[in-house]
This record gives C-alpha cells, structure tokens and sequence, in this order.
C-alpha cells in the first residue's frame, strides 16, 4: 500500500515507528511539527550503516533532500554541528541526511579513501540505500536531491554523480573527482576551493595529507562537468577575495566554480567568519536547479 492511500493517523503511526514523526496534511500545502534530528541504521553488504535525518518544524510537501557527507576523520554528527546545514534547512523547508563513512571516511574511488578505499566499501549502494528509506518515511522530491560535502566527503558527492543519476546537484568543498567517470549524467555542479589548501591542492599535485590526494586541477575539473553539461562559455565574477567562474548550461543546469583567495583546507564560513557563506552559497545553487 503506498503511503499517499493511508489515512492522516496511519501515516503518523508508519513515520513514528521509523523514528520520524511527521504529520500532513494537505499534500499542497507545507505542514509545521517540531523539528527532529533522528538516528537510523541500515544493514547494506555485510555492514551496519548509520545515519541521521534533519526535518525542520515546516516542511515543504514536497521537500527537497540535501545529503551532506563529512570528511575524512568526521561524521555525521560533527557534519551536523559544522556546517549550518539544519539552519538552511529550517528556513527552505527541506530534508538533511548526514550518513556516517565507515571508519570516518568514503570509498570515493581511485582506492581513497581510508578502510573503505582499502576494502571496497559499498558506499555508493549505501547512499542510494539511504535514499530510499528516507523517501519512504518522508516526501521527497526525487528531482531535487542533492549531494554535498567536504574534502573526502566532496570526493564523494562527486562519485555520486558519476555512478548514479540521483543527484540533480553537487556541491564540492575542499574535494576534488577521483577514479573512473565515464558516463556521468548530466547534473548541476558547484564547487568552492581555497588557493592555499594544502591538502587538496587547487593545481591538483599531490596534497600534504597522509592520503597524498592529487586529481585533476580544479579549474581542469570543473571544465569536465561544463563538458558532461554542454554548458556556454562560463563568465567570471569577482569581489572580495571570491572570484566565480559560472557557466549556463543545457537544460537549465549550471557549474559554477568559486575559488578562495586565500583560503586552506576549510569549509568557508563555517567559523562564521571570511568572505563567504559556503552552505548558503551551495544551498541558493541547489535551490535554483532541478534534476
């Protein structure tokens, strides 16, 4: 039986059980509850996976789902904390996920990063997992699913998009593209990076991390995703220490990229300090592009 054939009560009881109290009401309409983080597992290819839901106090009835993955060392909880994902959130009416990287990383190809990179983790299967059980328990728009996430977690969010179609966006953090991308489908993409990040180097040599990460350069990457998106020629803005390159693209979509003068290894604004506000950048990005 699909959810939307339940009555209001059954819907309530379906979403308790599943550790996300919810009720709605008009399908037309945004419901306000009480906004809930919530703590879930799901058993995917031998492992135990968890992860966590943000659902703010008003909720669009058909929400958009923002998926923020940590870095390498972080987790989904420390994701929560630092990036001011939930205060978009309550403000957008949309839906955050923040999974949880076995040993605090992902496979995010190119055998990075961590026990998941060593091993083969599944974490594109998780994610899309994931996905699914939340769109059972909340209603999702599934053309407006997006990925973010920092260093690792950006690397991931980018493998998302080249091994699934799910992500109508990307937002990339400090990250770069590793491993195979042969046949991406097209999606929107906005990646922000510092000149000085040591890391993950702008010019794509081998960082100073234990991991040694190098990939292409940044601007080499984001002409790749202008290519997958036949995308014009892309124009250059630039203000304080912020310079955004930004193409438009067939279908609506759009790759930006906005480099940091200055910049290290850092989501930008997350200190509440510097000359931009990455979430609200990446969020007003996904806000504007569909799948």
């Amino acid at each position: 039986m699909r959810i939307a054939t339940l009555t209001a009560a059954a819907v309530a009881a379906v979403l308790l059980v599943a550790g996300i109290v919810v009720l709605r009401e008009d399908p037309g309409s945004a419901t306000p509850v009480g906004a809930v983080t919530s703590s879930h597992e799901l058993a995917h290819d031998g492992h135990t996976r968890s992860y966590r839901v943000y659902r703010p106090a008003v909720l669009s009835a058909r929400a958009p789902l923002v998926v923020v993955l940590h870095g390498g060392l972080g987790s989904g909880a420390q994701a929560q904390r630092a990036y001011g994902w939930d205060a978009a959130a309550d403000d957008a009416g949309f839906v955050v996920a923040y999974p949880d990287g076995i040993g605090r990383a992902w496979n995010a190809g190119g055998d990075c990063c961590g026990t998941p990179g060593r091993t083969g983790v599944d974490d594109v299967g998780f994610l899309t997992g994931m996905l699914a059980e939340i769109a059972r328990a909340l209603p999702i728009d599934h053309e407006r699913i997006y990925f973010t996430g920092m260093s690792n977690g950006a690397m991931m969010a980018y493998a998302m998009a080249c091994r699934t179609a799910l992500a109508a966006a990307v937002g990339a953090v400090a990250g770069t593209q590793l491993g195979d991308c042969e046949h991406p489908a097209p999606a929107s993409v906005i990646h922000v990076h510092g000149t000085d990040d040591e890391n993950i180097r702008y010019d794509g040599a081998p960082g100073s991390g234990a991991a040694r990460i190098d990939g292409p350069a940044v601007p080499e990457l984001n002409a790749f995703w202008r290519m997958v998106d036949a995308c014009a020629a892309p124009v250059a803005t630039a203000g304080d220490r912020v310079t955004t390159l930004r193409a438009t693209c067939r279908d609506g979509r759009a790759v930006d990229l906005v480099t940091v003068a200055g910049a290290g290894h850092e989501w930008p604004g997350a200190d509440q300090r510097g000359p931009l506000d990455a979430t609200r950048l990446i969020w007003d990005f996904f806000a504007a592009h569909h799948r």
